[in-house]
Protein backbone atom coordinates (compact mmCIF):
# COMPACT_ATOMS: atom_id res chain seq x y z
CA UNK A 1 0.00 0.00 0.00
CA UNK A 2 0.95 3.79 -0.81
CA UNK A 3 2.58 5.03 2.17
CA UNK A 4 0.43 8.21 3.84
CA UNK A 5 1.86 11.13 6.11
CA UNK A 6 0.79 11.33 9.32
CA UNK A 7 -0.35 15.05 8.61
CA UNK A 8 -2.69 17.00 5.75
CA UNK A 9 -1.17 18.18 2.58
CA UNK A 10 2.34 16.96 3.32
CA UNK A 11 2.79 18.78 6.70
CA UNK A 12 5.00 17.27 9.30
CA UNK A 13 3.45 16.12 12.87
CA UNK A 14 3.76 20.15 14.44
CA UNK A 15 2.32 21.31 10.87
CA UNK A 16 -0.67 18.47 11.36
CA UNK A 17 -1.47 19.62 14.82
CA UNK A 18 -1.91 23.74 13.57
CA UNK A 19 -3.51 23.09 10.82
CA UNK A 20 -6.49 21.73 13.14
CA UNK A 21 -6.95 25.24 14.13
CA UNK A 22 -6.12 26.91 10.90
CA UNK A 23 -8.93 25.26 9.01
CA UNK A 24 -11.60 26.78 12.11
CA UNK A 25 -10.24 30.78 11.21
CA UNK A 26 -9.18 32.83 8.34
CA UNK A 27 -6.61 31.61 6.22
CA UNK A 28 -4.98 34.70 6.54
CA UNK A 29 -4.83 34.58 10.05
CA UNK A 30 -2.88 31.64 10.65
CA UNK A 31 -2.14 29.69 14.19
CA UNK A 32 -2.73 32.03 17.46
CA UNK A 33 0.01 32.40 19.48
CA UNK A 34 -1.88 29.77 22.55
CA UNK A 35 -2.03 27.17 20.08
CA UNK A 36 2.10 28.30 19.08
CA UNK A 37 2.78 27.90 22.67
CA UNK A 38 0.60 24.47 23.03
CA UNK A 39 2.53 23.25 19.88
CA UNK A 40 6.06 23.92 22.12
CA UNK A 41 5.15 21.87 25.02
CA UNK A 42 4.02 19.22 23.09
CA UNK A 43 6.60 15.84 22.40
CA UNK A 44 6.51 14.73 18.58
CA UNK A 45 5.68 11.15 19.73
CA UNK A 46 2.46 12.82 21.36
CA UNK A 47 1.92 15.20 18.37
CA UNK A 48 2.19 12.51 15.76
CA UNK A 49 -0.29 9.49 17.89
CA UNK A 50 -2.29 12.87 18.11
CA UNK A 51 -2.71 12.92 14.02
CA UNK A 52 -2.96 9.39 13.26
CA UNK A 53 -5.62 8.83 15.66
CA UNK A 54 -7.64 12.03 14.13
CA UNK A 55 -7.01 10.20 10.39
CA UNK A 56 -8.09 7.06 11.53
CA UNK A 57 -11.06 8.30 13.42
CA UNK A 58 -12.28 10.26 9.89
CA UNK A 59 -11.34 7.17 7.60
CA UNK A 60 -8.38 9.16 6.36
CA UNK A 61 -5.84 6.02 6.55
CA UNK A 62 -4.95 2.54 8.45
CA UNK A 63 -2.90 2.75 11.49
CA UNK A 64 -0.43 0.37 9.80
CA UNK A 65 0.42 2.75 7.13
CA UNK A 66 0.28 5.60 8.90
CA UNK A 67 2.64 4.35 11.41
CA UNK A 68 4.81 3.46 8.53
CA UNK A 69 5.08 6.98 7.18
CA UNK A 70 8.13 8.32 6.54
CA UNK A 71 7.21 11.25 8.59
CA UNK A 72 7.01 8.58 11.59
CA UNK A 73 9.96 7.25 10.24
CA UNK A 74 11.76 10.28 10.64
CA UNK A 75 11.47 10.19 14.35
CA UNK A 76 13.74 9.23 16.94
CA UNK A 77 13.62 5.45 18.14
CA UNK A 78 12.37 7.08 21.44
CA UNK A 79 9.89 8.65 19.57
CA UNK A 80 8.69 5.99 17.13
CA UNK A 81 8.22 3.28 19.96
CA UNK A 82 6.05 5.85 22.11
CA UNK A 83 3.99 6.88 18.76
CA UNK A 84 3.09 3.20 17.93
CA UNK A 85 1.88 2.32 21.72
CA UNK A 86 0.07 5.54 22.13
CA UNK A 87 -1.96 4.41 18.65
CA UNK A 88 -2.23 0.86 18.90
CA UNK A 89 -3.10 0.92 22.39
CA UNK A 90 -5.47 3.56 21.77
CA UNK A 91 -6.94 2.02 19.29
CA UNK A 92 -7.21 -1.25 21.39
CA UNK A 93 -8.52 0.10 24.80
CA UNK A 94 -10.78 2.85 22.84
CA UNK A 95 -14.01 1.46 24.43
CA UNK A 96 -12.92 0.81 27.69
CA UNK A 97 -11.41 4.00 27.82
CA UNK A 98 -14.04 6.16 26.85
CA UNK A 99 -16.54 4.41 29.32
CA UNK A 100 -13.82 5.25 32.14
CA UNK A 101 -13.95 8.90 31.26
CA UNK A 102 -17.88 9.19 30.86
CA UNK A 103 -17.99 7.85 34.54
CA UNK A 104 -15.86 10.79 35.14
CA UNK A 105 -17.97 13.77 33.38
CA UNK A 106 -20.44 15.87 34.97
CA UNK A 107 -22.85 15.01 32.34
CA UNK A 108 -22.23 11.51 31.33
CA UNK A 109 -24.10 11.61 28.28
CA UNK A 110 -22.49 15.20 26.72
CA UNK A 111 -21.29 14.29 22.90
CA UNK A 112 -17.57 15.68 23.06
CA UNK A 113 -15.66 17.05 20.29
CA UNK A 114 -13.37 14.52 18.85
CA UNK A 115 -10.11 16.35 19.25
CA UNK A 116 -11.11 16.52 23.12
CA UNK A 117 -12.29 12.35 22.97
CA UNK A 118 -8.98 11.70 21.55
CA UNK A 119 -6.68 13.74 24.12
CA UNK A 120 -8.54 12.10 26.81
CA UNK A 121 -7.90 9.06 25.45
CA UNK A 122 -4.33 9.58 25.09
CA UNK A 123 -3.86 10.52 28.92
CA UNK A 124 -6.31 7.75 30.18
CA UNK A 125 -4.51 5.01 28.21
CA UNK A 126 -1.36 6.27 29.69
CA UNK A 127 -2.16 6.40 32.91
CA UNK A 128 -3.91 2.81 33.34
CA UNK A 129 -1.18 1.00 30.68
CA UNK A 130 1.92 2.75 30.43
CA UNK A 131 3.53 2.89 33.80
CA UNK A 132 6.74 3.86 32.91
CA UNK A 133 5.11 7.12 31.89
CA UNK A 134 4.85 9.99 34.70
CA UNK A 135 1.25 11.12 35.23
CA UNK A 136 1.90 14.60 34.86
CA UNK A 137 3.10 13.95 31.36
CA UNK A 138 0.41 12.20 30.39
CA UNK A 139 -1.85 14.83 31.82
CA UNK A 140 -0.15 18.15 31.14
CA UNK A 141 0.37 17.25 27.25
CA UNK A 142 -3.36 16.09 26.94
CA UNK A 143 -4.09 19.32 27.77
CA UNK A 144 -1.90 20.64 25.58
CA UNK A 145 -3.03 18.64 22.70
CA UNK A 146 -6.76 20.11 23.35
CA UNK A 147 -5.77 23.70 23.38
CA UNK A 148 -2.89 22.77 20.41
CA UNK A 149 -6.41 21.50 18.59
CA UNK A 150 -8.14 24.98 18.93
CA UNK A 151 -10.81 23.64 21.99
CA UNK A 152 -9.30 25.72 24.46
CA UNK A 153 -12.31 25.60 26.54
CA UNK A 154 -11.90 21.96 27.49
CA UNK A 155 -9.00 22.17 28.59
CA UNK A 156 -10.24 22.45 32.50
CA UNK A 157 -12.51 19.44 32.03
CA UNK A 158 -9.63 17.60 30.55
CA UNK A 159 -6.98 18.41 33.35
CA UNK A 160 -10.09 17.88 36.33
CA UNK A 161 -10.76 14.10 34.75
CA UNK A 162 -7.34 12.83 33.86
CA UNK A 163 -6.36 14.02 37.47
CA UNK A 164 -9.55 11.95 39.05
CA UNK A 165 -8.66 8.88 36.70
CA UNK A 166 -5.04 9.02 38.40
CA UNK A 167 -6.23 9.27 42.11
CA UNK A 168 -8.90 6.59 41.13
CA UNK A 169 -8.15 2.78 42.49
CA UNK A 170 -7.96 -0.01 39.83
CA UNK A 171 -11.20 -1.37 39.48
CA UNK A 172 -11.36 -4.80 41.15
CA UNK A 173 -11.46 -8.48 39.76
CA UNK A 174 -15.00 -8.86 39.56
CA UNK A 175 -16.26 -12.76 40.36
CA UNK A 176 -18.57 -13.32 37.79
CA UNK A 177 -18.66 -10.72 34.64
CA UNK A 178 -21.01 -10.40 32.19
CA UNK A 179 -20.84 -10.98 28.69
CA UNK A 180 -21.29 -7.14 28.20
CA UNK A 181 -18.86 -6.13 31.17
CA UNK A 182 -15.79 -8.07 29.80
CA UNK A 183 -16.66 -6.75 26.07
CA UNK A 184 -16.33 -2.77 27.61
CA UNK A 185 -13.43 -3.71 29.98
CA UNK A 186 -11.26 -5.70 27.11
CA UNK A 187 -12.66 -2.77 24.32
CA UNK A 188 -14.72 -4.78 22.17
CA UNK A 189 -18.44 -3.92 21.02
CA UNK A 190 -20.74 -6.02 22.64
CA UNK A 191 -22.75 -6.56 19.55
CA UNK A 192 -19.60 -8.78 18.10
CA UNK A 193 -18.81 -10.46 21.45
CA UNK A 194 -22.40 -11.76 21.75
CA UNK A 195 -22.04 -13.25 18.42
CA UNK A 196 -18.72 -14.91 19.58
CA UNK A 197 -20.15 -16.45 22.53
CA UNK A 198 -23.44 -17.85 20.71
CA UNK A 199 -20.41 -19.59 17.99
CA UNK A 200 -17.85 -20.57 20.25
CA UNK A 201 -19.04 -20.26 23.66
CA UNK A 202 -18.08 -18.06 26.59
CA UNK A 203 -14.81 -18.87 27.38
CA UNK A 204 -13.46 -18.84 24.31
CA UNK A 205 -15.36 -15.53 23.41
CA UNK A 206 -13.28 -14.09 26.43
CA UNK A 207 -10.03 -15.64 25.14
CA UNK A 208 -10.32 -14.16 21.98
CA UNK A 209 -10.69 -10.70 23.42
CA UNK A 210 -7.94 -10.98 25.36
CA UNK A 211 -6.20 -12.19 22.86
CA UNK A 212 -6.76 -8.92 20.65
CA UNK A 213 -5.35 -6.61 23.34
CA UNK A 214 -1.86 -7.78 23.26
CA UNK A 215 0.87 -6.90 20.66
CA UNK A 216 1.04 -9.67 18.11
CA UNK A 217 3.76 -11.53 18.54
CA UNK A 218 5.48 -14.66 16.49
CA UNK A 219 3.90 -17.80 17.79
CA UNK A 220 5.57 -21.19 18.31
CA UNK A 221 3.17 -23.24 15.73
CA UNK A 222 5.50 -24.45 13.50
CA UNK A 223 9.21 -26.08 14.08
CA UNK A 224 10.89 -24.58 11.05
CA UNK A 225 10.91 -20.66 11.51
CA UNK A 226 13.64 -17.95 10.42
CA UNK A 227 15.74 -18.40 8.10
CA UNK A 228 14.39 -17.99 4.37
CA UNK A 229 10.65 -18.23 5.96
CA UNK A 230 8.67 -15.26 5.22
CA UNK A 231 7.66 -13.42 8.30
CA UNK A 232 4.06 -13.55 8.68
CA UNK A 233 1.18 -14.42 11.02
CA UNK A 234 1.28 -18.39 11.97
CA UNK A 235 -2.48 -18.58 11.32
CA UNK A 236 -2.17 -17.03 8.12
CA UNK A 237 0.95 -19.41 7.55
CA UNK A 238 -0.82 -22.71 8.33
CA UNK A 239 -3.36 -21.82 5.49
CA UNK A 240 -0.67 -21.35 2.85
CA UNK A 241 0.66 -24.90 4.48
CA UNK A 242 -2.83 -26.56 3.86
CA UNK A 243 -3.00 -25.03 0.52
CA UNK A 244 0.49 -26.55 -0.19
CA UNK A 245 -0.05 -30.26 1.30
CA UNK A 246 -3.59 -30.32 0.00
CA UNK A 247 -2.06 -31.16 -3.64
CA UNK A 248 1.67 -31.74 -3.08
CA UNK A 249 2.32 -33.02 -6.99
CA UNK A 250 0.34 -29.60 -8.19
CA UNK A 251 2.08 -28.74 -11.70
CA UNK A 252 0.37 -25.68 -12.33
CA UNK A 253 -0.91 -23.37 -9.12
CA UNK A 254 -2.37 -20.41 -8.78
CA UNK A 255 -3.32 -17.93 -5.24
CA UNK A 256 -5.90 -15.41 -6.77
CA UNK A 257 -5.41 -13.07 -4.12
CA UNK A 258 -2.33 -13.09 -3.41
CA UNK A 259 -1.63 -9.76 -1.62
CA UNK A 260 0.31 -9.09 0.52
CA UNK A 261 2.30 -12.52 -0.64
CA UNK A 262 2.69 -14.46 2.40
CA UNK A 263 1.07 -17.61 1.61
CA UNK A 264 2.63 -17.37 -2.09
CA UNK A 265 6.12 -17.71 -0.51
CA UNK A 266 4.76 -21.06 1.21
CA UNK A 267 3.39 -22.42 -1.63
CA UNK A 268 6.50 -21.74 -3.67
CA UNK A 269 8.83 -23.03 -0.84
CA UNK A 270 6.63 -26.23 -0.21
CA UNK A 271 6.25 -26.96 -3.78
CA UNK A 272 9.25 -26.26 -5.16
CA UNK A 273 8.66 -23.07 -7.12
CA UNK A 274 12.09 -22.92 -8.23
CA UNK A 275 13.87 -24.70 -11.35
CA UNK A 276 11.88 -27.69 -11.92
CA UNK A 277 8.77 -26.93 -9.59
CA UNK A 278 5.54 -26.37 -10.68
CA UNK A 279 4.27 -23.41 -12.42
CA UNK A 280 2.95 -20.40 -9.94
CA UNK A 281 0.42 -17.80 -10.70
CA UNK A 282 0.02 -14.70 -7.92
CA UNK A 283 -3.02 -12.96 -8.62
CA UNK A 284 -4.92 -9.95 -7.32
CA UNK A 285 -7.29 -7.37 -8.87
CA UNK A 286 -5.53 -4.17 -6.90
CA UNK A 287 -2.52 -3.71 -9.43
CA UNK A 288 -0.65 -1.46 -6.65
CA UNK A 289 -0.96 -4.43 -4.46
CA UNK A 290 0.17 -7.22 -6.53
CA UNK A 291 3.67 -4.68 -7.50
CA UNK A 292 4.34 -4.41 -3.61
CA UNK A 293 3.82 -8.60 -3.74
CA UNK A 294 6.14 -8.85 -6.18
CA UNK A 295 8.65 -6.58 -4.97
CA UNK A 296 8.22 -8.55 -1.80
CA UNK A 297 8.67 -12.12 -3.52
CA UNK A 298 11.59 -11.31 -5.28
CA UNK A 299 13.65 -10.87 -2.50
CA UNK A 300 13.62 -15.00 -2.12
CA UNK A 301 15.42 -17.25 -4.50
CA UNK A 302 12.70 -19.74 -4.30
CA UNK A 303 9.96 -17.47 -5.66
CA UNK A 304 11.80 -16.50 -8.78
CA UNK A 305 9.76 -18.38 -11.11
CA UNK A 306 6.20 -17.17 -9.71
CA UNK A 307 4.31 -15.43 -12.28
CA UNK A 308 2.29 -12.06 -11.59
CA UNK A 309 -0.88 -10.81 -13.23
CA UNK A 310 -3.34 -8.23 -12.29
CA UNK A 311 -7.43 -10.04 -12.12
CA UNK A 312 -10.43 -10.20 -10.65
CA UNK A 313 -10.76 -13.74 -9.28
CA UNK A 314 -14.55 -13.19 -9.50
CA UNK A 315 -14.64 -13.05 -13.27
CA UNK A 316 -11.57 -15.40 -13.90
CA UNK A 317 -10.31 -12.97 -16.67
CA UNK A 318 -6.48 -12.23 -17.33
CA UNK A 319 -5.75 -16.38 -16.11
CA UNK A 320 -6.24 -19.20 -18.71
CA UNK A 321 -6.32 -22.68 -18.37
CA UNK A 322 -6.75 -25.08 -15.49
CA UNK A 323 -4.59 -25.25 -12.55
CA UNK A 324 -4.44 -28.35 -9.63
CA UNK A 325 -4.53 -26.23 -7.48
CA UNK A 326 -6.32 -22.61 -6.29
CA UNK A 327 -5.67 -20.75 -3.22
CA UNK A 328 -8.69 -18.56 -2.52
CA UNK A 329 -7.61 -16.63 0.19
CA UNK A 330 -10.79 -13.73 -0.12
CA UNK A 331 -11.45 -10.30 1.50
CA UNK A 332 -13.10 -10.06 4.29
CA UNK A 333 -13.66 -7.93 7.36
CA UNK A 334 -10.72 -9.53 9.54
CA UNK A 335 -12.22 -10.04 12.70
CA UNK A 336 -9.88 -12.98 13.08
CA UNK A 337 -6.84 -10.25 13.00
CA UNK A 338 -8.09 -7.29 15.27
CA UNK A 339 -4.81 -7.67 17.10
CA UNK A 340 -2.83 -6.06 14.59
CA UNK A 341 -5.84 -4.26 13.29
CA UNK A 342 -7.49 -2.71 15.85
CA UNK A 343 -9.59 -0.36 14.37
CA UNK A 344 -11.59 -2.82 12.65
CA UNK A 345 -13.89 -2.87 15.79
CA UNK A 346 -14.72 0.77 15.66
CA UNK A 347 -15.47 0.64 12.01
CA UNK A 348 -17.59 -2.78 11.76
CA UNK A 349 -20.88 -3.35 11.91
CA UNK A 350 -23.01 -6.24 11.67
CA UNK A 351 -24.12 -5.03 7.70
CA UNK A 352 -20.81 -5.32 6.45
CA UNK A 353 -20.78 -9.40 6.62
CA UNK A 354 -23.54 -9.86 4.27
CA UNK A 355 -21.61 -7.62 1.81
CA UNK A 356 -18.33 -9.21 2.06
CA UNK A 357 -20.47 -12.83 1.58
CA UNK A 358 -21.48 -11.57 -1.61
CA UNK A 359 -18.14 -10.30 -2.97
CA UNK A 360 -16.50 -13.38 -1.22
CA UNK A 361 -18.93 -16.18 -3.35
CA UNK A 362 -18.32 -14.39 -6.78
CA UNK A 363 -14.37 -14.81 -6.18
CA UNK A 364 -15.28 -18.25 -4.76
CA UNK A 365 -17.37 -19.01 -7.61
CA UNK A 366 -15.17 -17.18 -10.65
CA UNK A 367 -11.97 -19.38 -8.97
CA UNK A 368 -13.80 -22.78 -9.30
CA UNK A 369 -14.05 -22.18 -13.08
CA UNK A 370 -10.62 -22.33 -13.30
CA UNK A 371 -9.76 -25.46 -11.31
CA UNK A 372 -9.51 -28.89 -13.09
CA UNK A 373 -11.15 -32.01 -12.79
CA UNK A 374 -9.58 -33.56 -9.46
CA UNK A 375 -8.17 -30.73 -8.31
CA UNK A 376 -8.59 -29.19 -5.01
CA UNK A 377 -8.98 -25.46 -4.08
CA UNK A 378 -8.57 -24.28 -0.41
CA UNK A 379 -10.97 -21.25 0.22
CA UNK A 380 -10.09 -19.03 3.42
CA UNK A 381 -10.31 -15.65 5.18
CA UNK A 382 -9.33 -14.32 8.60
CA UNK A 383 -13.16 -14.09 9.56
CA UNK A 384 -14.79 -15.45 12.62
CA UNK A 385 -18.00 -14.72 11.03
CA UNK A 386 -19.95 -17.50 9.82
CA UNK A 387 -21.92 -15.48 7.30
CA UNK A 388 -18.06 -14.86 5.78
CA UNK A 389 -16.91 -18.88 6.14
CA UNK A 390 -19.15 -21.20 6.14
CA UNK A 391 -22.34 -19.79 4.49
CA UNK A 392 -20.33 -19.06 1.77
CA UNK A 393 -18.78 -22.49 1.07
CA UNK A 394 -22.36 -23.92 1.83
CA UNK A 395 -24.18 -22.05 -1.06
CA UNK A 396 -21.53 -22.49 -3.51
CA UNK A 397 -20.67 -26.15 -2.41
CA UNK A 398 -25.18 -26.60 -2.83
CA UNK A 399 -24.77 -25.96 -6.50
CA UNK A 400 -23.18 -29.13 -7.52
CA UNK A 401 -19.39 -29.90 -9.04
CA UNK A 402 -17.51 -29.78 -6.48
CA UNK A 403 -17.74 -31.76 -2.87
CA UNK A 404 -15.74 -31.03 0.40
CA UNK A 405 -12.50 -32.69 1.83
CA UNK A 406 -11.79 -32.88 5.00
CA UNK A 407 -8.96 -30.66 6.53
CA UNK A 408 -8.51 -33.79 9.10
CA UNK A 409 -6.05 -35.65 6.82
CA UNK A 410 -4.20 -32.60 5.61
CA UNK A 411 -3.55 -31.77 9.20
CA UNK A 412 -2.13 -34.98 10.24
CA UNK A 413 0.13 -35.21 7.62
CA UNK A 414 1.68 -31.86 8.79
CA UNK A 415 1.63 -33.38 12.28
CA UNK A 416 3.34 -36.38 10.60
CA UNK A 417 5.97 -34.23 8.86
CA UNK A 418 7.00 -32.64 11.77
CA UNK A 419 5.74 -28.90 10.42
CA UNK A 420 3.37 -28.29 13.62
CA UNK A 421 5.17 -28.30 16.74
CA UNK A 422 2.20 -29.51 18.55
CA UNK A 423 -1.27 -31.17 18.25
CA UNK A 424 -3.60 -28.96 16.70
CA UNK A 425 -6.97 -31.08 16.88
CA UNK A 426 -9.21 -28.46 18.74
CA UNK A 427 -8.33 -26.20 15.29
CA UNK A 428 -10.56 -28.55 12.95
CA UNK A 429 -14.09 -28.20 13.14
CA UNK A 430 -16.63 -29.86 10.89
CA UNK A 431 -13.62 -31.16 8.67
CA UNK A 432 -12.46 -27.21 8.10
CA UNK A 433 -10.05 -25.51 9.91
CA UNK A 434 -10.92 -22.69 12.49
CA UNK A 435 -8.56 -21.01 14.42
CA UNK A 436 -9.43 -18.58 16.84
CA UNK A 437 -7.30 -15.69 18.70
CA UNK A 438 -6.40 -16.98 22.22
CA UNK A 439 -7.01 -20.45 21.82
CA UNK A 440 -4.25 -21.51 18.90
CA UNK A 441 -1.40 -19.95 18.10
CA UNK A 442 -1.92 -16.64 15.34
CA UNK A 443 -4.58 -14.63 14.44
CA UNK A 444 -8.18 -16.25 13.42
CA UNK A 445 -8.40 -18.16 10.55
CA UNK A 446 -11.08 -20.10 8.47
CA UNK A 447 -10.22 -22.71 5.62
CA UNK A 448 -11.54 -25.37 3.74
CA UNK A 449 -10.67 -27.94 1.01
CA UNK A 450 -13.25 -28.16 -1.91
CA UNK A 451 -12.64 -30.57 -4.73
CA UNK A 452 -13.57 -30.36 -8.52
CA UNK A 453 -15.77 -33.58 -9.00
Amino acid sequence: MKKQGVGPRGQGVEGAAKAVVARKRPVSAGPTASVEAAVAKITPARLAAFEILKLVGENKGHSDELLHSARVDGLSPEDRNLTTALVMGVLRWQIALDARVRGLLQRPEQRLAEPVAIALRMGAFQLLHLERIPAHAALSESVELCRAAGEPHATGMVNAVLRKLAAAQKPGVRIHESVAAFAERLGHPRWLVERWVAAYGRDAALKICEADQQEPVEGGMFVERGGDWPVMDDGSRLVGEIAAAAVPGAKRVWDCCAAPGGKTLVLAKRLGGAEGGPEILASDVSAKRLAQTEARLRRYAYAERVGFAVADAAEAKGVAGEFDLILCDVPCSGTGTMAGNPEIRHRLKVEEFARQAERQRAILKGALKRLGPGGRLVYSTCSLEAEECEVVVDAVVGAGGVVRVPVDGVMAELAERGVLSGEMGSAVRDGALRTLPGVHGGDGFYAVILERA
